[in-house]
């Protein structure tokens, strides 16, 4: 008797906070679209658009975003009642090009975007940056007028989806999108098996091994003229749909894009959570931002496990957890603070991180010798610093490729994300 009412009361409050979405929300999405500016100090937003998209991907449940995570906050907040009806932790490339020596010679624009479920009533939009210090500080606010004629309808990069693996509901699923980049008409068939692979090596490792049922996967048939990436220092300029770019920020191995809207408009034609740029080229690289794109390349050796390491990033707000490498970023993490991504720690902290995982007796900072290689610990070096920052294992995908396996802490965090987006 027991089980049955906890299952009526379950039903009766999931049906609750649907009510709530069907009442505030329309099931598509509102973009709008922002330059955001600035050097090594300093930065300011400007409003550029609202475009009406056809589908909404997101959680009918889970609309306050309770994680704390990423490097900007958008909430969306009801006019009439100053309510929160909304709101996401994201990054952009803008906070990564902040600290790189260009940014202390010159000012730069970068296009970025946030998406919400389409208001049924105006709401206010008000954009937050995180400072050095770890605090939230606001910087823009927009108010929309839901009758506002000028919110855009019409449609750009329309081109048809196709189910790779669909399991539901988009509300009760993660939505990955995959966008073809440098495929052209005649490799649209190389497209559509490179995705059924990139689904399959995505389910070779845990905890997604456990979540197959959680995921959906809609592509995208979008050619470009021209086959591949841009290679800048080798003079390859190709003709691509999204514009993306080996050498981004002069990292060699960093293939991005800057034409955020191209990867938007495209992104558009299919529910989504995530956003994953899958790029034709054996050269490696790749790269991602947290709830902003993912990117992997189709061809390389270790395709698949940069597809898995990459989308730590994008969607888990996992960090690097490398140290001993090259890279063109300054000062990434303030020392004095807990990084808020959840597989590293400062031990400001450790508390808030997987402290639990750790067994009684086990020394913190654990030593990276042949008694802990298996142990949950704190071990010294992660987040681009050999010093002052720690990661929970020896080995991990964020950190090397030489394993097939995520730590326990990185699990952890992953599986705690696919539980929000699913609720």
């Amino acid at each position: 008797m027991k089980h049955i009412f906890f299952f009526f009361v379950l039903l009766l409050s999931t049906l609750t906070v649907q009510a709530q979405f069907s009442k505030y929300f329309e099931n598509k999405t509102l973009r709008m679209d922002y330059y955001h500016s600035g050097n090594d100090t300093s930065e300011c937003y400007t409003f550029d658009e609202l475009i009406q998209e056809p589908y909404w991907g997101g959680s009918h449940v889970n609309l306050v975003d309770t994680m704390n995570y990423g490097d900007y906050y958008v909430k969306v907040f009801n006019v009439s009642n100053d309510s929160l009806l909304y709101s996401r932790g994201y990054s952009t490339l803008f906070r990564e090009w902040q600290t790189t020596s260009e940014a202390k010679k010159i000012s730069r624009t970068f296009s970025e975007t946030v998406v919400m479920p389409y208001p049924k009533e105006d709401v206010r939009i008000e954009l937050y940056s995180r400072d050095w210090n770890g605090i939230f500080h606001k910087k823009f606010t927009y108010v929309v007028d839901t009758g506002n004629y000028f919110i855009k309808h019409d449609r750009r990069l329309v081109y048809p989806s196709f189910d790779v693996q669909v399991k539901g509901d988009p509300a009760h699923k993660v939505d990955v999108v995959i966008l073809p980049e440098g495929y052209t008409k005649a490799q649209m068939g190389e497209f559509i098996n490179d995705c059924r692979k990139f689904v399959k090596d995505f389910f070779t490792v845990a905890p997604y091994t456990t979540n197959e049922d959680k995921f959906n996967f809609r592509a995208i048939l979008a050619p470009s003229q021209q086959s591949g990436s841009d290679i800048p220092a080798q003079g390859v300029w190709v003709n691509t749909i999204l514009n993306t770019s080996y050498y981004t920020f002069d990292s060699e191995r960093y293939l991005m894009t800057m034409d955020d809207k191209s990867v938007r408009d495209l992104a558009a034609n299919a529910p989504y959570d995530q956003i994953y740029i899958l790029v034709n080229s054996p050269k490696y690289g790749g790269g991602a931002i947290y709830n902003d794109y993912s990117v992997a390349v189709n061809s390389n050796k270790k395709s698949a496990k940069i597809l898995i390491h990459e989308f730590g990033h994008g969607f888990a707000g996992l960090a690097d957890e490398y140290y001993n490498d090259t890279t063109t970023y300054g000062a990434f993490y303030n020392l004095s603070i807990e990084p808020w991504e959840p597989n590293i720690t400062t031990l400001k902290h450790f508390n808030r991180k997987w402290e639990h995982l750790v067994k009684p007796g086990t020394p913190i900072p654990t030593p990276a010798t042949k008694a802990y290689i298996n142990t949950v610990g704190a071990f010294q070096g992660a987040g681009y610093e050999p010093r002052g920052m720690y990661r929970a294992s020896q080995d991990c995908l964020m950190k090397t490729f030489n394993g097939d396996t995520f730590c326990p802490a990185c699990q952890e965090a992953i599986q705690k994300m696919i539980d929000f987006c699913t609720k």
